[in-house]
């Protein structure tokens, strides 16, 4: 006999599973290994210790500074050369600093 009126079949969704460290991963979390020197360790214990985190939370949040840091230093040299660009458009050019019409007008042209 059936407990419930769920038609068959269906799927149970997983919960979050804590563990003895009371990390809790959701889905997707993935476990690495990874080397570093043990100096290094021991200044990342350290540091998570002196701001309250875990090892991994310390990581994962200086992996994303990281990533938006290049990320963002990225951003800056694009928008530089971006700017040097249009820069060097005369300016008597009639599309001077606007490259999506000056694309459609050469496309236009042939």
């Amino acid at each position: 006999m059936r407990a419930t009126r769920a038609l068959a079949p269906f799927t149970l969704l997983r919960m979050q599973v804590l563990t003895p460290s009371n990390t809790v991963y959701t889905h997707p979390v993935a476990k690495v290994m990874i080397s570093i020197p043990d100096k290094l360790l021991e200044r990342l214990d350290a540091r998570a210790k002196a701001v309250g985190e875990t090892r991994s939370g310390l990581l994962q949040r200086l992996a994303e500074r990281e990533i938006e840091s290049s990320e963002e230093r990225r951003r800056k040299e694009v928008r530089r050369l971006w700017d040097q660009i249009r820069v060097e458009a005369p300016e008597d050019d009639p599309f001077h600093g606007d490259v999506v019409q000056a694309i459609r007008h050469d496309r236009e042209s042939h």
